[in-house]
C-alpha cells in the first residue's frame, strides 16, 4: 500500500479533515537512522505532522521545516518538506529509550519532554520566511501541534497522530487534522468531540486496515464525507549530492579551506538526513577552494 494524503470535508462543508497514511516513509527513516522502537514513534509522529502541513503548501519551490528541542533523552528532531510533499528529517539519540509509559505504550512524551519549543518555519517565497514558535506541553507531539496552531495560527484544530511500532519495524503510521469552518456549528463540533473520542487511535484504524476514506467518516460522525483531493502520495526522500555538499564546502571561507587542504588533504561529510557518506579527495578541495575565491 502506498502512502497517502487526502483532503475531505465533511457536514456540508464546514469541517475540514486531511487524513494521511505515512508507514513505508517512516518504517524508510527507521531503516536509515537505526531508530530504536521509541525514537521511531517519536520521529514518525513529527515525520506525519510535518507531510501534512507540507501538503498544505501552494508551490513547489515552498520549503517547510519544523523542528521540535525538549528535555528529554531524545534531543532535537528537525524534519524538512516540499509540497509534494518529500519530508527528510533527523534526530539527535536515533538510540533513545525509556520504560513505557502509565498505559503501557512507548513514552514519547517523555522522550520530547513537556518543556521546550516547537518551530515552524515556511519559506513560501517572500521576503522573509514565516516563524511560528510555540512551548511545547506534553511532548506527544500531537497535542503540542493543535497548541501550535491555536497559538501561532489562530486555528482551532484537532490533531492526531500515531505509529504503532513492532519488532519487525513500523505496522503503521499516520495521522489527521480537523478544522472546523467559520459556519461549523456547536452541535457540528460536537459531534466530531464525541466521534474523534469513539474512533480511538489513528495506528489502531489503520493496522485494521481502514481506509483513510473510513477514518474521516469515522472521526467526523459524517457517512457522506467527500473527497476533495486524493492525489497526494508523502514520501520519505533526501535528495542530497555531492555538489550540494560541495557548495557547503565553499561556505567554510579560505582560511579553514586551506587549513583542511593542508592538515587532513581530504574531507568526509555525512548526510544527516540519510547518513549517506561523501569523500572529498585534496584536488577536489582545491578545486573548491578556487571555486570559492
Amino acid at each position: 500500500m502506498k502512502d497517502q494524503i487526502i483532503k475531505f470535508l465533511a457536514h456540508d462543508g464546514k469541517i475540514s479533515v486531511v487524513c494521511a497514511s505515512t508507514t513505508n516513509l517512516v518504517e524508510e527513516a527507521r531503516k536509515l537512522h537505526d531508530l530504536s522502537p521509541l525514537a521511531t514513534a517519536a520521529m514518525g509522529r513529527v515525520l506525519t505532522i510535518t507531510s501534512l502541513i507540507g501538503a498544505e503548501m501552494k508551490n513547489k519551490t515552498d520549503k517547510l521545516t519544523i523542528q521540535i528541542k525538549g528535555n528529554g533523552p531524545i534531543g532535537k528532531i528537525v524534519a524538512v518538506a516540499d509540497n509534494t510533499p518529500k519530508v527528510k528529517a533527523c534526530i539527535t539519540n536515533p538510540h533513545a529509550d525509556l520504560p513505557l509509559n502509565e498505559f503501557g505504550k512507548l513514552d514519547v512524551g517523555g522522550a520530547i519532554g513537556n518543556q521546550g519549543f516547537i518551530n515552524v518555519i515556511k519559506d513560501i517565497g517572500l521576503k522573509e520566511p514565516y516563524i511560528g514558535i510555540s512551548p511545547l506541553t506534553s511532548g506527544e507531539i500531537a497535542e503540542d501541534f493543535a497548541n501550535y496552531f491555536q497559538s501561532s495560527e489562530q486555528r482551532q484544530t484537532a490533531v492526531a497522530l500515531g505509529v504503532l511500532v513492532d519488532k519487525d519495524g513500523v505496522r503503521s503510521s499516520g495521522g489527521y487534522i480537523i478544522t472546523p469552518m467559520p459556519d461549523a456549528t456547536e452541535e457540528e463540533i460536537s459531534i466530531v468531540e464525541q466521534s474523534i473520542f469513539q474512533a480511538g487511535a489513528i495506528s489502531k484504524m489503520l493496522d485494521n486496515n481502514l481506509s483513510l476514506k473510513e477514518i474521516a467518516q469515522k472521526v467526523t460522525g459524517d457517512k457522506n464525507a467527500k473527497v476533495m483531493d486524493a492525489s497526494i502520495e508523502p514520501v520519505y526522500e533526501c535528495g542530497c549530492n555531492k555538489e550540494k555538499f560541495a557548495d557547503g564546502l565553499i561556505t567554510l571561507g579560505t582560511e579553514q579551506l586551506t587549513e583542511l587542504i593542508e592538515e587532513d588533504g581530504k574531507a568526509e561529510i555525512q548526510c544527516q538526513f540519510c547518513n549517506k557518506v561523501y569523500n572529498f579527495n585534496k584536488e577536489e578541495l582545491e578545486e573548491i577552494l578556487e571555486r570559492g575565491k
